[in-house]
C-alpha cells in the first residue's frame, strides 16, 4: 500500500532543499535555488573525496516525479542511517571526534573550492562504526576573502561545550537540551574558569569572541568590511583543530564505570548469562537492538558480534567514554554507545517540539536488552512493573529482560539507604504484570545466581 509522501519535521529551515519520506524510504530534495553549488559539489570532486573516505554519506539521484514541490532541481535517495542521535546524548570523546570531522570536511571543502554554510552538530552522524556529515546541502561555493560563516556555530555547537566538558563537567553537553543552536558563547565563557582567558586559543575563540560579538551586536558592520586573505581562512580553521585536538577528558572512578569489578556475578554465571543472551538473540533474530542500561557494552557486543546494529544505551558518561573507545580501538562497525537516563529520556524539542526527536519517538526497534535494570527502575525509582512493562511494550518486539529478586546482593545494597516500601517487589508480580504486556516464551536461572533471564514477545 502505498503511502503520502511527509515531510521530515526537522527539516525546514535551509532554502536549498528538504528531507521527506514516502513509503518508508527517506529522499531529500535538491531546490533550485541549490542548483549551482549542487552540480559544483558533484562535478569538482569534492563529493567523490569525501564518500569515497567516509565523510560523507553517499546518495543516488532518483525519479524527479518524486519531488514534493515545484521548486526541485533534483531529488536523492541518502544511504539510511540506523539510528538518529544526538550531541546530548553523546559521550566527551563522540564529541570531539564530531568537531575534528567537521573541520576536516571543510579544510577538505577549502581545497575544491567550496565552504560549509553550516557547522551544525546535528548534521554529523554514526554510520557503520563511524562519523558522517549527512547534510549533502551544507555546502556552498567558496566566495574569496569572505570569513567562514559558520565560525561561530562551530563554537557554539563543539567547542564551547567541548571546553566546559573537559574545564567544568562532563555532563555539560546536557545544556544543548536548552540551546538548539548551540550554547551560547556569553554563557560559556561565564562558565569557564577565569583562568582560561590567559590561554590563548580559549581566549581567542571564546572569550574575545563573546566580547567581539558584544560589541558589534547592535551595529551594522559594512559587508565589504568582512574581508580576510585565504592563508589567514585556512589559519583560523587550523587554530580551531588545534584547539579542539588539545581538549581532553581524563576519565574518572563512578559507580557504573566500575560496575563490572563490582558485582556478585561467579566467572561461571557471567559466562552462563552470555550464552542465554546468544540463545534468545538466535531466537528472536532482530535487526536492531536496543541494550538498556549496558555499562560498558558487553551483552551489546554479543550481538555486534553476529552483524546486529545495537545501540548501548547507559546513564554513566564514564561508562558510556569507556564503551565508546573500545569501539574505536577494537573498530567495531555495529555498536552505538549513547548517553541515555530512561527515567527522564531526550524529549522532543525545537519548533513545534519537532525539531529533535524523543527517544520515544526513534523506536520502535526490534528487541530490548533491560539486563540488570529492572530493580533500579523499580527501587531506586519507585516506579511498579506495570508503567515500566508499558512502556517497555511501546520500544520493542522483543525483550530480553533480567529479574534481581530481593535477596540479591546489589538489590540489598539499594535498600540499604531506604526503607523497605517495596513488597510489590517479587518475582510473580513481575511475571503477572509483565504477562499483561507480553508474552513470555522463556525463563532461565543464571547458573550460581538468583537471577532470572526472560525472553518475552509484545502482545501487539
Amino acid at each position: 500500500m502505498k503511502t503520502k509522501a511527509e515531510k521530515v519535521a526537522g527539516s525546514f529551515r535551509d532554502p536549498s532543499g528538504f528531507l521527506f519520506k514516502k513509503n518508508d524510504i527517506l529522499y531529500r530534495q535538491v531546490n533550485e535555488a541549490y542548483r549551482e553549488n549542487y552540480d559544483y559539489l558533484m562535478n569538482s570532486g569534492l563529493y567523490e573525496r569525501l564518500t569515497e573516505s567516509g565523510c560523507l554519506v553517499k546518495h543516488e539521484e532518483v525519479n524527479l516525479s518524486l519531488a514534493l514541490s515545484p521548486s526541485a532541481y533534483k531529488v536523492i535517495r541518502p544511504e539510511p542511517v540506523a539510528f538518529i542521535s544526538y550531541p546530548y546524548e553523546w559521550c566527551f570523546s563522540q564529541f570531539r571526534d564530531a568537531a575534528l570531522l567537521t573541520l576536516k570536511i571543510q579544510k577538505t571543502a577549502l581545497e575544491f573550492g567550496m565552504s560549509l554554510k553550516d557547522a551544525s552538530a546535528y548534521n554529523i552522524q554514526f554510520h557503520y562504526g563511524h562519523q558522517v556529515l549527512i547534510d549533502t546541502l551544507s555546502f556552498e561555493r567558496e566566495i574569496e576573502c569572505v570569513p567562514w560563516v559558520a565560525y561561530r556555530q562551530y563554537c557554539q555547537h563543539f567547542l564551547g561545550p567541548l571546553l566546559l566538558m573537559a574545564y567544568r563537567d562532563i555532563r555539560m553537553n546536557q545544556l544543548l537540551k536548552l540551546f538548539i543552536d548551540g550554547i551560547p558563547l556569553d554563557l560559556t565563557s561565564r562558565l569557564l574558569p577565569a583562568y582560561t582567558r590567559f590561554l590563548p586559543a580559549i581566549s581567542l575563540h571564546i572569550h574575545i569572541h563573546t566580547m567581539s560579538q558584544k560589541r558589534y551586536a547592535d551595529k551594522a558592520v559594512r559587508k565589504d568590511k568582512k574581508r580576510i586573505g585565504r592563508n589567514a581562512l585556512l589559519g583560523i580553521i587550523t587554530s580551531l583543530e588545534n584547539a579542539t585536538r588539545k581538549i581532553r577528558y581524563r576519565l574518572e572512578k563512578s559507580e557504573w564505570g566500575e560496575y563490572y569489578e563490582d558485582t556478585n556475578y561467579s566467572r561461571a554465571a557471567f559466562e552462563h548469562k552470555k550464552r542465554i543472551i546468544a540463545e534468545f538473540i538466535e531466537k528472536a533474530r532482530p535487526e536492531l537492538v536496543w541494550d538498556l542500561g549496558a555499562n560498558l557494552g558487553i551483552f551489546s557486543r554479543i550481538a555486534g558480534d553476529l552483524g546486529i546494529r545495537t545501540i548501548s544505551f547507559d546513564i554513566d558518561p564514564q561508562a558510556v567514554e569507556k564503551n565508546y573507545r573500545k569501539c574505536v580501538s577494537d573498530k567495531e562497525r555495529n555498536i552505538l554507545p549513547l548517553l541515555l537516563d530512561l527515567t527522564n529520556p531526550s524529549p522532543s524539542i525545537g519548533w513545534e517540539n519537532k525539531e529533535r526527536m524523543s527517544f520515544l519517538d526513534r523506536g520502535p526497534v526490534s528487541m530490548i536488552f533491560a539486563l540488570a535494570l529492572i530493580h533500579h527502575l523499580a527501587i531506586s525509582n519507585n516506579l511498579p512493573f506495570a508503567r515500566i512493562a508499558e512502556s517497555f511494550q511501546k520500544l520493542c518486539r522483543s525483550l530480553a529482560i533480567e529479574f534481581v529478586p530481593k535477596k540479591d546482593s546489589q538489590v540489598q545494597r539499594l535498600l540499604a539507604t531506604r526503607e523497605d516500601i517495596f513488597d510489590q517487589y517479587t518475582q510473580s508480580n513481575f511475571e503477572k504484570e509483565f504477562g499483561r504486556y507480553f508474552l513470555i516464551h522463556e525463563q532461565v536461572a543464571i547458573q550460581d545466581s538468583n537471577r532470572i533471564l526472560y525472553l518475552m514477545q509484545s502482545r501487539t
